[in-house]
């Protein structure tokens, strides 16, 4: 059976030079980046090297990248920090944000009172400006707003530089879950006010289980997860060494070939949006996910008119096709909740269609994509 991989704004496959790294890593750096003989110096050493380095891609100081198990546990120390140390009131967001979230939101709510207040956001997952703008005006309370730079079901884009010149001329602070743009759009925190931002490996050819959080200096978070003054005392326990070293090289890659990867998953995602609407006119697609200007290169989201009976097992005739990719929908039935994202770009519609999300890499090819659309074409008109 053929096999074709298709999620990768769920995960990405390690590239090669990543496992060497990380297997290297393995068999030297065994000591405790905590211990002060030479052994953990030297682990400690290539951690810091690490931090370094990432801080120069993103043009921020090193002491303002920690390390974490990945984007999650970073969204909730910046979340629950900024609530519980920092003392906001008031969060605003976004309702197609990712429950690492979202769920943290509504847990801050029920915990501590705190009010969350959801911007309006159109038909194409876009957030409005002048109600955001609206909603910071209207309260001196301490607020922090968290909007994500690229949703990761529709591929919508933030303008993270406005957004963060909005926040900042009204004392807001502002977190932006940044897993679906670091290791893909190039960042300069340098330039744009942003207080706290978060990244995970695996979504740029990593290790899953690694990721860091942008913290700015001035911010003044408390540690989540204590028992150690590991990550200047912000995060406790010991580092993942070989997992560091592996993000470290997969980020190296991907902005030393940004460019010409980025062209390549571009002709990619184009290819099958053109073979996708000749072989299915009908095709939906959500949100802006088909234009290039609005949403991100590797992500496409789209409808199959198919009835609600073939639609509960769409993944499933898919998956025994080969064919890895993700599912959404409006659709509430069932055990199937649906995508929140999906739900929230038009909440008066009653589609009963299911919602795909193709998402591509470097490493898919169009040989994969015509037996991926081939395929699709088969399940709607069987």
């Amino acid at each position: 059976m053929k096999k074709v991989y298709f999620d990768n704004a769920a995960t990405t496959i390690l590239r090669k030079e990543v496992i060497y790294t990380m297997t290297n890593v393995l068999k030297t750096e065994y000591g405790n980046p905590s211990s002060t003989h030479s052994y953990g110096r030297s682990s400690k050493s290539l951690i810091e090297t690490c931090r370094k380095d990432i801080a120069n891609w993103l043009k921020v100081d090193a002491a303002e990248i920690i390390f974490t198990s990945g984007g999650t546990e970073a969204d909730n120390l910046i979340l629950q920090s900024a609530v519980c140390d920092l003392k906001v009131e008031r969060i605003i967001s976004s309702r197609i944000e990712h429950h690492a979230v979202l769920h943290t939101l509504e847990k801050l709510q029920s915990t501590y009172g705190i009010s969350v207040i959801f911007v309006e956001i159109n038909s194409q997952g876009e957030i409005d400006l002048d109600h955001l703008e609206a909603l910071l005006k209207e309260s001196n309370v301490k607020t922090l707003v968290s909007l994500m730079h690229i949703n990761n079901e529709i591929g919508a884009i933030l303008p993270l530089e406005k957004v963060a010149t909005l926040c900042k001329q009204h004392n807001a602070l502002f977190h932006s879950d940044t897993v679906q743009s670091v290791g893909h759009f190039p960042l300069d925190f340098s330039t744009i006010p942003i207080d706290f931002a978060v990244a995970s490996a695996h979504k740029f050819h990593g290790p899953k289980g690694v990721g860091f959080a942008f913290i700015r200096k001035s911010s003044r978070l408390q540690p989540l997860i204590i028992g150690g003054a590991q990550e200047r005392g912000l995060r406790a326990g010991t580092e993942a060494v070989y997992a560091i070293a592996g993000m470290t090289e997969a980020l190296k890659w991907a902005y030393q070939n940004l460019e010409k990867e980025r062209e390549y998953i571009i002709g990619l995602k184009n290819y099958f949006i053109d073979q996708l609407t000749q072989k299915i006119p009908s095709v939906i697609f959500n949100g802006a996910s088909r234009d290039p200007e609005k949403t991100t290169y590797n992500i496409l989201n789209f409808q199959l008119p198919l009835s609600p009976q073939k639609a509960l097992m769409l993944l499933f005739q898919l998956d025994l096709k080969g064919i890895a990719c993700s599912q959404g929908s409006a659709c509430q039935s069932g055990s199937n909740q649906g995508s929140h994202v999906i739900a929230a770009l038009n909440p008066t519609s009653n589609t009963d269609y299911p919602s795909l999300r193709f998402s591509f890499s470097v490493f898919n090819t169009k040989d994969e994509i015509d037996y991926a659309i081939e395929t699709l074409q088969e399940l709607v008109q069987s």
